[in-house]
């Protein structure tokens, strides 16, 4: 018996890292994660250049919870750039999580995992492979529900969840990823004055303008070129900032001025995506 989980991506409103509440969006690139139960051991395979460590701590931890003997064999497809702040490790661990519990609940004829136990075990696999700092609640739940949530990442609460309107997102991704941020992190702190009031904008639904102050306060902190973003508002994107730690910008926009960003983004070093947002989140499909 072979199951699918599809899960997508997110980007930023705002970064949960300063202050420990956050705020994301699911977009329409995504994880396909494909698997079976087989005897013993956890085989994984993925058609991206990355480790496949928190594939496999996502699959124990399922498989810890449930009490169960059993191996898994597990297939990843991706269209989500890796390393990039659009949520790919909170993609990866939500699809491995949701498959496996699937698998061994209907095998073992065990009791179905909640959505808050399935995020709670994805996120604890994120943090043994050291992929996020604080967990990324905000991102996991973006990911794992689709559409916006507005989160108390420390808690691992949901303060607010809606979907949003279907606008198309650019994404911006230079030619160089982002590598670690730890060193970051006591610089971002400096800031959380500013991430507050973009907090404030979130919970009080105003998301375009809470992204766009978000990624002006961060690129600052973490040197990426806040220019980016402003090409896009001046070429008439409803929002536009630096999603999770870099590299990638992202930019809201209706289908008036959706070529015009394209255009302007084209003028620098790397490619652009174009996508939509997601308001489907983590589930089971067919293909």
């Amino acid at each position: 018996m072979k199951k699918i989980v599809r899960s997508p991506g997110s980007a930023t409103i705002v970064n949960a890292i300063a202050t420990g509440y956050g705020s994301a969006f699911g977009i329409n690139l995504d994880i396909i994660a494909k698997g079976k139960l087989i005897s013993s051991k956890i085989k994984c395979s993925t058609d991206v250049n990355t480790d496949t460590n928190l594939m496999e701590l996502s699959a124990k931890e399922v498989i810890n919870y449930y009490g169960v003997k059993t191996g898994v064999d597990i297939d990843i497809e991706s269209k989500l750039p890796q390393c990039s702040g659009l949520s790919s490790s909170s993609a990866l661990s939500n699809s491995v999580v949701s498959l496996i519990a699937n698998l061994i609940s209907e095998e073992f004829g065990l009791k179905s995992l909640t959505d808050e136990e399935i995020i709670n075990l994805a996120i604890d696999a994120s943090l043994k492979a050291n992929v996020t700092i604080n967990g990324a609640y905000d991102d996991a739940t973006a990911s794992y529900f689709g559409g916006i949530t507005v989160t108390n990442n420390l808690k691992r609460e949901i303060i607010l969840r809606e979907k949003i309107e279907e606008y198309n997102i650019l994404i911006y991704m230079p030619n160089t990823v982002s590598l670690t941020v730890d060193s970051n992190v006591e610089k971002m702190k400096l800031l959380s004055p500013l991430v507050d009031v973009a907090f404030d904008l979130a919970s009080k639904k105003e998301y375009f303008k809470a992204l766009t102050l978000n990624g002006l306060i961060y690129s600052t902190s973490l040197g990426f070129d806040s220019k980016i973003a402003l090409d896009a508002l001046e070429n008439g994107a409803l929002a536009s900032g630096l999603s999770g730690t870099g590299s990638a910008f992202v930019a809201i926009s209706d289908n008036q001025y959706k070529d015009d960003i394209f255009d302007v983004w084209s003028s620098y070093p790397g490619k652009v995506l174009e996508t939509q947002v997601d308001n489907i989140g983590t589930k089971l499909t067919s293909k």
